[in-house]
């Protein structure tokens, strides 16, 4: 089990020192992600349940701060940036984010259905409904790729 997580994390090549994991943390998230339960990994690691979850809580918090850290670097670099305050109908941003790109000559890839579900998942809690609650900034790369921020 764990010489088939260092062959994996070798082939797609893991680096701790450019990673925000440590090799423990990519370890334990690598047997986690292959329904390996904390108990049985704790056994190959030869330590405690409690400090792989320990491990695998900090590995996922370390991937989310990492996640956010990159959606704010696309934010920034974004030609497209549009506010969608809160109150607003999530069946009018498709149109506020095709006049914004219209304007700035960027194309986005996605129908108005599809536009509507990226910024609701993306938004999770911002969004009640149909209503948008919390307000939004909609970012849309050069590349046409769709970013989703809650505004601050």
């Amino acid at each position: 089990m764990i010489d088939d997580v260092e062959e994996l994390l070798e082939e797609i090549g893991f680096d701790p020192e450019t990673s925000v994991l440590t090799y423990r943390q990519a370890q334990v998230l690598a047997l986690r992600e292959r329904d390996v339960s904390q108990a049985d990994i704790a056994d190959a690691l030869g330590t405690s349940r409690a400090n792989v979850s320990s491990i695998e809580s900090s590995a996922r918090e370390n991937v989310s701060k990492a996640r956010e850290t990159v959606a704010f670097a696309e934010a920034l670099r974004a030609p497209v940036r549009v506010r969608v305050p809160s109150g607003t109908d999530l069946y009018d941003v498709p149109q506020l984010v095709y006049d914004a790109c219209d304007e700035a000559g960027v194309k986005v890839d996605h129908t108005a259905p599809d536009l509507m579900k990226v910024v609701s998942d993306a938004a999770g809690s911002a969004v009640t409904g149909r209503q948008v609650s919390t307000p939004l900034i909609v970012g849309v790369t050069s590349e046409g790729m769709v970013r989703v921020r809650h505004q601050g």
